[in-house]
């Protein structure tokens, strides 16, 4: 196994900062070889608040990683959290260029490349162009168009934009590490690659990622994504009304929620009792699974509520017919699944990936990062081309960092 043969995805999440090192397969699927986990200290709701602590976590998951893989890690594929980044739809044509009409990957290239000519305020830029559906001489609903014989080519795409300030500071921060970014994933459709089915693609399905920091919504049907939310809510409010209201300290509130905690009172029992120690240590008191339960269960309900206000939003009065997938760290929780299905009335499962190491949704975001990156090339690692439907491209990539180093140096 050579080191060019393997793909690295970064997560850097609230909570903790994930790193997935894999080896493509021939049928586009990832063995992984490597995982690395470090506790990140600084982000605030899905934010870096903090650069300096942002890159030692960073540096402290890779380091983990190349111990396992037992070589340095120069590069990687990082999810890109949807907090500051919107969906633009847009439409691109061009002419099929080739004397017999067959459509060419160039003429592919080329529509996409069309679809970047939109209006943009002067703190954001494209990060991504994901097609949605191509249109052939008016025949539409085409996914791949190439080998198709046509005079026209259109494409119905999705313009994914992300703040200036939030692209800066992610890179900084992975680049301070020692790490270079080979390119950007949003997180919404990383985790659809490992969390979602594609009948459930189809059909109609919102994926619920509950994370530390936030909680991010996205709604997919017709097999792409259509839609994103993400609010700043997640398992840490969990946890800080937890210290307060035993008044303990945050790590031991924390160890609480992972051990002991339960969304749903009426699932816990009475006579469960636990020992905690106050704030200072000088003071224990003796709380049930209940009690603890009482104060995970209004602030869950909190979430799944402001995520329904979401799906209203985005049109759905009713769930679609797939109904909602959780995964993220809360939705390792017990009772989570069930309070989900009584408030959205709709069935609900947790997603985690199917791989030796990595079973557990907290590493939803890291590995799906690797499934799309080789499931976009086709043939192991994607080249950074322009009108790329899924990577951040060279060329704006290259604009980037030096506007990057013109300001830093």
């Amino acid at each position: 196994m050579k080191r060019k043969d393997l793909v690295v995805g970064i997560d850097v999440g609230t909570s903790h900062v994930r790193v997935i090192v894999g080896e493509p397969l021939p049928d586009n699927t990832v063995n992984i070889v490597g995982v690395g986990l470090s506790s990140s200290q600084g982000l605030k709701k899905g934010v870096i608040v903090d650069l300096d602590k942002t890159t030692q976590s960073i540096t402290s998951a890779v380091e983990e990683a190349e111990r396992m893989v037992g070589f340095d890690i120069k590069e990687a594929y990082v999810g890109l959290v949807g907090m500051n980044v919107e969906l633009v739809p847009n439409k691109g044509v061009v002419a099929v260029t080739s004397e017999d009409r067959e459509i060419t990957g160039e003429d592919v290239d080329r529509v996409m490349q069309s679809t970047r000519v939109i209006p943009l305020a002067s703190d954001r830029e494209i990060v991504n162009v994901i097609p949605r559906q191509f249109i052939v001489d008016g025949y539409d609903g085409i996914r791949d168009p190439v080998g198709m014989l046509g005079v026209r080519l259109e494409v119905d795409a999705l313009i994914i934009t992300a703040t200036i300030t939030t692209l800066r500071n992610l890179m900084r921060c992975v680049n301070r590490a020692g790490i270079e970014v080979s390119g950007l994933v949003l997180q919404s459709l990383a985790n659809s690659e490992v969390a979602l089915s594609s009948d459930e693609k189809e059909l109609g399905v919102f994926l619920l990622d509950l994370g530390g920091g936030k909680s991010e919504l996205s709604f997919y049907q017709h097999g792409v994504l259509q839609s994103i939310s993400v609010l700043p809510v997640g398992g840490n409010h969990i946890t800080n009304d937890i210290a307060i209201g035993l008044r303990t300290g945050f790590e031991t509130a924390e160890n609480l929620k992972l051990e002991h905690g339960c969304a749903l009172t009426a699932m816990t029992e009475e006579n469960e009792k636990l020992e905690v120690t106050c704030v200072g240590g000088k003071d224990r008191q003796v709380v049930s699974e209940r009690d603890l339960a009482g104060f995970i269960e209004p602030r869950a309900y909190e979430v799944m509520q402001l995520m329904q206000e979401e799906m209203k939003k985005m049109g759905w009065e009713d769930m679609p017919p797939a109904g909602v997938v959780l995964t993220g760290g809360i939705s390792l929780m017990e009772g989570i699944t069930e309070m989900a299905e009584q408030v959205y009335n709709t069935s609900v499962r947790v997603a985690e990936p199917q791989f030796v190491g990595v079973k557990s949704p907290i590493y939803t975001t890291a590995v799906g990062v690797l499934n799309y990156v080789i499931k976009s090339s086709g043939e192991g690692i994607p080249e950074k081309k322009e009108g790329g439907s899924g990577f951040l491209v060279k060329n704006w990539w290259d604009r980037f960092r030096n506007w990057l180093n013109e300001i830093f140096e």
